[in-house]
């Protein structure tokens, strides 16, 4: 029996390390399939999507840019030529008071809108209140047989108010557009127009510089005033006003009032 005991230990030696050898061999094979280096059940297949990388950081939203500051309150978009030549012209106009508006009367400014003018469409066939549609409105149309001269209707982007108006041509639409004189005729009068000839007062009176189609009512509310005494709605257009009004009164020898010529003074010191 003793003789015995050392051989089934051997036998049974033998078979543990097969058996751990078998299982260490299995354990390898296995492994073989594992992802190295990542986390998980050991053993778990790998797929080809486990092999892509990971996915980058989502993006964060690009700043927002940043908000512009506000421009002027009197201020245009760059490059107004009125407004370079307004500010030449500004200092070399008169400072006076205003005269008597003794004696004024629009017939002494020529027949409304006519078209024997020396400037600007003058003697073109169309009278000037067409002339002004014409350049200032939107999809016009026009009357047949007129050669292009009648406007019948339009679309305005009214330069005070800044507000969209369709024109229509009738008696009880047509008044919803009118045109300016942006250096009031009366005004003028008092400013030096007395002064003038009847051709150049007819001139002044249609000028397309000193023309502009307006708001109705817009027109009505500026009456005859000056700078100094009312300025658009809409601020964005106050320099190209003001600009007129100052190339209008050198261009005819008119002055201006103190009051007059400092709001003016202030108007161009915002203008872009």
């Amino acid at each position: 029996m003793a003789s015995r005991t050392p051989r089934a230990t051997r036998t049974t030696r033998v078979t543990v390390v097969s058996v751990l050898a078998i299982l260490v061999l299995a354990g390898l094979g296995r492994c073989a399939d594992v992802e190295p280096g990542m986390g998980g059940d050991i053993g778990m297949p790998v797929s080809s999507s486990s092999l892509a990388p990971p996915p980058p950081p989502p993006m964060s939203d690009p700043a927002a840019p940043p908000v512009p500051e506000p421009a002027p309150p009197e201020a245009i978009p760059p490059g107004d030529p009125l407004v370079a030549s307004a500010r030449l012209a500004l200092p070399q106009l008169e400072v006076k008071g205003r005269a008597p508006k003794t004696g004024y009367d629009r017939d002494l400014f020529g027949q409304a809108w006519s078209d024997d003018v020396s400037v600007e469409f003058g003697r073109n066939g169309c009278d000037t209140r067409n002339d002004i549609l014409r350049r200032d409105l939107h999809d016009i149309t026009v009357r047949p047989g007129t050669r292009d001269c009648v406007v019948l209707t339009g679309v305005l982007y009214g330069p005070y108010t800044g507000e969209r108006i369709e024109f229509e041509r009738g008696q009880d639409t047509s008044t919803a557009v009118q045109i300016d004189h942006v250096v009031a005729l009366s005004d003028a009068w008092q400013k030096g127009a007395q002064q003038l000839t009847a051709d150049q007062r007819r001139d002044l009176a249609n000028d397309p510089l000193n023309l502009l189609a307006v708001a109705g009512h817009a027109n009505q509310s500026k009456s005859d005033g000056d700078a100094a005494t009312w300025l658009p709605p809409r601020r964005e257009f106050r320099c190209s006003m003001v600009s007129r009004q100052i190339l209008v009164k050198e261009r005819y020898g008119l002055w201006v009032t103190a009051a007059e010529h400092e709001a003016m003074e202030r108007i161009l010191t915002g203008c872009g």
